[in-house]
């Protein structure tokens, strides 16, 4: 390629980059218009940010990819819905964490995270308007259920109108690489249960004594950062965060471990055409019991994908069960569904309907 042609190349992305900067600037003039006709304090629509991503990937020519598509698609909207109102998103802090990546993921860069030292206190402070959204683990492809937050999700008011399933790869982090050297690690309960088989294979001379858990991986990673002999088990983020350097990547046993995240708030999401509900309930002690529960179900042809028990906390040896199901609370077969399990049901609270992920 000769001087002439690279140049000639690169006049012609100087020209597009000029033609993507005047339509980014028109779609957020209009995302500004929208907004004053909406007179409405509610910025963030799942259902339609959930449309314009699944319209993009499916127009998608290439050579991009749909995952890069739906990034770039993101962060568009996140500058634009900032320009309507200001977001603040709470999730488990320190800044590092998987539930801010996860709240990332969803929401783009253009808002204010607000960092929380447990799960109870996102939903508290999504409950009292300090915050918009949160954002909180619910289960793990290894580990299974978030029991905390199952337990919260039949308390608040609060209404699941998003998920987020993000890949974890967990990392040792310290303050420098010598294995030899590391006498304690800290971590979260889950990511010492997700490195199990790596962590005896790998530093089998650090008892499980030496496991101290965190209430996150940020805060695992920020105590490592103060102790030489100290390591921590993370994201790579953390590592950026607190200064640590990376000993080892990706050493949780399953490669395929991913993270189940919900996103609260206090609307209701319209249908998006490709949805999910959440429900919880409860039955009678008696034979045939939850096989009565979930006949509605498949009389009108939904799907449930997920069942997990918890225990009611009000009874003894009493459940309740968390249900997923396909679909939207407003789509026919599903409201009929509901309908007849809600006569069947001792007791029904639907979480909320939401964009699959």
């Amino acid at each position: 390629m000769t001087l002439e042609q690279l140049k000639q190349l690169r006049n012609e992305i100087d020209k597009i980059d000029n033609e993507i900067l005047q339509l980014v600037n028109k779609r957020a003039a209009l995302a500004q218009q929208i907004g004053l006709i909406k007179k409405s304090n509610i910025i963030y629509r799942p259902e339609r940010e959930a449309q314009i991503l699944a319209r993009v990937k499916q127009d998608n020519p290439g050579p991009l990819d749909n995952a890069r598509i739906a990034q770039l698609f993101t962060e568009i909207m996140s500058i634009c819905r900032a320009l309507e109102k200001p977001m603040t998103v709470a999730c488990l802090g320190p800044q590092g964490t998987f539930s801010e990546e996860a709240a990332t993921r969803r929401f783009g860069g253009a808002f204010t995270t607000l960092p929380c030292d447990s799960i109870d206190a996102v939903f508290r402070n999504v409950e009292s308007g300090n915050a918009g959204y949160g954002v909180v683990p619910v289960e793990n492809s290894t580990e299974g259920a978030v029991g905390r937050t199952l337990d919260l999700l039949l308390q608040t008011s609060l209404t699941v109108c998003g998920e987020i399933q993000l890949p974890v790869h967990q990392s040792l982090m310290a303050l420098q690489t010598d294995l030899t050297k590391i006498e304690k690690i800290y971590s979260h309960p889950q990511s010492f249960a997700q490195c199990h088989h790596w962590l005896q294979t790998k530093l089998p001379g650090i008892s499980n004594t030496a496991y101290i858990n965190t209430s996150s991986n940020a805060d695992a990673a920020r105590l490592a950062a103060q102790d030489s002999h100290a390591a921590a088990i993370a994201g790579k983020r953390a590592a950026d965060f607190y200064g640590l350097k990376i000993c080892a990547e990706n050493i949780e046993d399953d490669s395929k471990n991913t993270t189940r995240f919900l996103v609260l708030g206090a609307q209701k999401v319209e249908p998006s055409g490709r949805d999910k509900t959440s429900l919880v309930m409860s039955t009678g002690n008696y034979a045939g019991a939850i096989h009565k529960l979930l006949t509605p179900f498949s009389v009108h042809n939904v799907s449930m994908t997920r069942l997990e028990s918890r225990p009611s906390r009000t009874h003894l040896w009493q459940y309740v069960f968390f249900v997923d199901i396909e679909g939207h609370q407003k789509d026919a077969n599903v409201a009929e569904a509901l309908k007849e399990l809600n006569e069947k049901a001792a007791f029904l609270k639907i979480l909320g309907s939401y964009p699959a992920s």
